[in-house]
């Protein structure tokens, strides 16, 4: 299903990106079922420009890397199962949530922002970044995503900060 097929309720926009904390997309999740929206997860794959790209078909004909078409699919299939074992978790009592995964390329922040405007998301639900100096560092060279969010564009941004006990978060 795209996510201009969704009936009724705009979609609540998530960002989605392999080995990323499990709270951000539980978060997500939880909240789409309280509030009666579908979930729309958004990957954008960096390594190309921003072009939207559909898993059921090969890879889009204006893509930079089109040889990438199988890692996409392997990408997609990751996410796919990642995204269906959040929703499962959504707790009892609340509606099931429909979903739907977009592959697109380019800046995962403009890319991100692009595709709330045109399915008109409510919000966009992003994760922080992982901990550690390499991180920190390319936060630095690269922005911060909910930054660029927060300060670009009219939507609200909700941040799901990663989880980790207070003792284990020395280096």
């Amino acid at each position: 299903m795209t996510s201009k097929g969704f009936s009724g309720t705009p979609p609540l926009l998530v960002g989605v990106t392999p080995r990323q904390h499990p709270e951000v997309l539980q978060t997500a999740a939880t909240l789409a079922a309280r509030m009666g929206a579908p979930l729309l997860c958004a990957y954008v794959y960096e390594a190309s420009y921003l072009v939207d790209w559909d898993p059921a078909r090969s890879a889009h004909r204006l893509s930079l890397h089109p040889d990438d078409d199988k890692e996409i699919r392997g990408l997609t299939a990751e996410l796919s199962a990642v995204i269906e074992a959040a929703v499962a978790k959504v707790p009892a009592g609340t509606a099931g949530v429909e979903w739907t995964l977009r592959t697109l390329a380019g800046d995962p922040a403009r890319a991100l922002a692009q595709l709330a405007e045109e399915t008109n998301a409510p919000m966009i639900i992003v994760g922080t970044s992982e901990r550690g100096f390499s991180h920190r560092l390319a936060e630095v060279l690269n922005g911060s995503l909910a930054g660029w969010l927060t300060h670009h564009q009219s939507r609200p941004v909700l941040v799901v900060p990663y989880r980790r006990p207070a003792h284990e978060d020395r280096p």
